[in-house]
């Protein structure tokens, strides 16, 4: 009950409404821990509408899993959630990517004042992968074989958005950027030649071939957590399949900007995100569109 009480309350600030015609006029049965709607007698749970959906797995389950990986600074693998919940690791590995998805925060707010903005490499080094593999991924320099992540940090906030670029060409970083950053912001990035022609930003440039700090203009901080990404997926997660590398930049980005935060907190903000959210076998494995 003490489960079902907390999700109730991060679901129906106002009190449980029926999820087909949002009447207030419900019956609990306790027996089964459902309500029954009173206008069109129909049967729900609070699982209804959230990333908890058609799981058989329990609430006391579910909001451990979620305290585990909104508070695990490098991420907490499916089988060591497997391991403490008495669950198979397949359902452990779902579980955990139901809850990346409530943990992903759109926002309509661009960044001001000064943004960071820096790419990244994620995928194996060349010298750990086997030479069979190796002659399959890795062709000639730079960024073959790997998957390159872009990201925005705002000063301020102290917020990063990260996300997977397909290449660092001119038309994918200045959309990402122009996406996300106010016109007339200060924009810090490294030398790159595909940050050129951001003519609507103050644009400051830092050279990591000569110096990584020159005054303020740096991407230290964005570069902190980079670092902090890759912490995770190479002690905690090992192997990222590209398709689902954005879910861990959800999850990576929620811990890195709720970390001056409490682990209450940290959890709530999470509890309070799985209403609205269904993420399916299917769709998770490919196996559907959308």
């Amino acid at each position: 009950m003490i489960c079902l009480d907390a999700v109730s309350k991060a679901k129906w600030p106002k009190g449980p409404e029926c999820p087909r015609c949002e009447s207030k006029r419900l019956s609990f049965v306790r027996t089964r821990l459902t309500w029954t709607c009173l206008e069109c007698r129909k049967q729900f749970s609070v699982k209804v509408g959230t990333i908890f959906e058609d799981s058989p797995i329990g609430l006391d389950k579910w909001l451990c899993a979620m305290w585990l990986l909104a508070n695990c600074k490098n991420g907490v693998s499916s089988y060591e959630v497997a391991r403490d919940l008495k669950v198979t690791q397949k359902t452990a590995w779902f579980m955990l990517h139901r809850i990346r998805y409530a943990q992903h925060h759109g926002s309509i707010n661009k960044m001001t004042g000064k943004v960071e903005a820096d790419e990244t490499f994620i995928g194996g080094e060349a010298r750990n992968m086997h030479a069979n593999k190796r002659a399959e991924k890795i062709h000639g320099r730079g960024p073959n074989g790997k998957a390159i992540v872009f990201g925005l940090l705002d000063r301020e906030t102290g917020k990063v958005h990260a996300t997977v670029v397909g290449t660092r060409r001119k038309y994918h970083l200045h959309s990402e950027i122009r996406k996300h950053v106010a016109p007339g912001a200060e924009l810090n990035t490294d030398a790159l030649k595909s940050y050129d022609g951001l003519d609507e930003y103050t644009h400051k440039v830092v050279d990591h071939a000569e110096t990584y700090v020159d005054g303020t203009v740096h991407t230290n901080r964005l570069e902190n957590s980079w670092s902090l990404l890759k912490r995770a997926i190479r002690g905690t997660y090992v192997s990222v399949e590209p398709f689902h590398l954005f879910r861990y930049l959800d999850e990576q980005s929620f811990r890195y900007n709720e970390r001056h935060d409490t682990d209450r907190n940290r959890f709530q903000n999470v509890l309070n995100s799985v209403g609205g959210k269904r993420l399916t076998w299917n769709r998770l494995t490919c196996q559907e569109e959308g």
